[in-house]
């Protein structure tokens, strides 16, 4: 078995990053923006439901209720 200088061995070494194959590799952004949508409609996904369970709670309805009580009565 063939080792280099870090100790690994040829097969699992990996060629060396130059300007040409970084270009090759990381040149394609084709998806990325799908993928940005996609994770950030999971996110808004979550705040939903996070908001969904809060809301049910009797303690946040009272407040919520007594705040539009407020809000409508003329003094």
């Amino acid at each position: 078995m063939n080792t280099t200088s870090r100790g690994m061995t040829s097969m699992n070494a990996l060629p060396p990053l130059t300007g040409r194959r970084a270009a090759m590799l990381f040149g394609d952004e084709s998806g990325a923006a799908t993928a940005e949508y996609a994770i950030t409609t999971m996110a808004a996904v979550a705040f939903a439901g996070l908001l969904v369970v809060i809301m049910r709670s009797d303690e946040v309805r009272g407040i919520l209720t007594d705040l539009v009580r407020r809000a409508l009565t003329v003094a």
